[in-house]
């Protein structure tokens, strides 16, 4: 072994250190506690993949599953094309320009927790902004939005889509700010329109950084916790259960640690695969361009 290699060793030892310590033997530990039946209330048994099997017969769980893949495609899609729509607006030039971009970036700055309360109370079946907007006065027509499955269930895609689709403005923003200005100058020469330039220049130079925000948001929207928590806590039935907040009930209130342990290993399992999907096809999406 060189010196070159030495030193390259030694150089990455400490990151792989910290990633062991702090990513890796937690996820390790996980599936280990996954094995088991561990509860207060009984000695800690090895159980195999029983817990496995437990989450995907149980009609509650696998209708977690299904909103918790509801959650993330819908809330994704949108967010995604409304962050396309709003990075092209801010790539303009345009006076107050610097102005709207701030205000763009709002609801990503505003905390979790300080979103989910603001859309709870708009929200709210006696006062809430919501009702006011489309109902005004008229008290009695007034609609318990958190209280029935389907407007939950889009009450909570709809707060995370208000909060994060500046984020993924903002990723798609860098990518436009990359391509070279020479291209759409070339194109108006040669007589082509906007919608001309937006799907042969734009778009397809843009797939790249479309992707890295699909990414990221993919994964976050995976690991959707404190909205739930703050605006339902499942309800109403259990309808707008996630598995962060599904693995959060059997871990603590019900104090199941094996089980709740095997709900967050198909939680990162779930994630892996789709990060590994999406950073595969980034890579190729940026070696072609």
């Amino acid at each position: 072994m060189n010196s070159e290699r030495k030193a390259a060793y030694a150089l990455v030892a400490p990151a792989v250190f910290i990633v062991a310590v702090f990513v890796l033997s937690p996820i390790v530990q996980a599936f280990i506690n996954s094995l088991y039946r561990d509860t207060p209330f009984s000695p800690k048994t090895f159980i195999g993949l029983d817990n496995y099997r437990t989450l995907f017969s149980d009609s509650v769980a696998t209708g977690t599953i299904e909103f918790t893949l509801i959650f993330v495609i819908v809330s994704t899609a949108l967010e995604i094309l409304i962050g396309l729509g709003l990075a092209l607006v801010i790539h303009e030039h345009f006076k107050g320009r610097g102005l709207v971009r701030a205000a763009v970036l709002i609801p990503w700055a505003i905390p979790t927790v300080v979103a989910g309360v603001m859309w709870k109370y708009m929200l709210n079946d006696q006062y809430g902004f919501v009702n006011l907007v489309f109902y005004g006065s008229n008290v009695a027509n007034y609609v318990a939005w958190l209280a029935s499955e389907w407007s939950a269930r889009m009450a909570i895609i709809g707060a995370d889509v208000w909060k994060t689709s500046s984020f993924a403005a903002l990723l798609i923003l860098a990518g436009l700010q990359s391509i070279p200005e020479d291209l759409y100058e070339a194109a108006r020469i040669d007589g082509a329109n906007a919608v001309k330039r937006f799907f042969r220049i734009t778009l397809p130079l843009l797939k790249p950084a479309i992707l890295l925000a699909l990414l990221f948001r993919m994964m976050d929207a995976f690991r959707v916790f404190a909205l739930v928590y703050v605006m339902t806590q499942g309800a109403p039935g259990g309808s707008t259960n996630v598995l962060q907040y599904y693995g959060y009930q059997k871990m603590f209130p019900e104090q199941q640690f094996g089980y709740g342990s095997a709900v967050s290993v198909l939680v990162f399992v779930m994630i892996a695969i789709v990060a590994t999907i999406l950073i595969r096809t980034v890579r190729t999406r940026i070696y072609e361009s």
